[in-house]
């Protein structure tokens, strides 16, 4: 299972991080560590939604 929430770590990342990302710069924040802030929690959050998504998967497919 690990191996599998490593592969859906790299996919669900790059998008909380996109998405966090787009959110600071809608709200006007253009500088460079509201940006840099928005990308790190995007990844920290992405570990446990990861870990989430592949125990779901292992549990559905047996």
């Amino acid at each position: 299972m690990i191996r599998l929430a490593f592969l859906l770590y790299a996919l669900i990342a790059t998008t909380m991080m996109g998405v966090l990302v787009i959110a600071v710069l809608t709200m006007g924040h253009a500088a460079l560590w509201p940006i840099v802030g928005a990308a790190a929690a995007g990844a920290v959050l992405a570990v446990p939604v990861s870990w989430l998504v592949a125990k779901a998967i292992v549990d559905r497919t047996g």
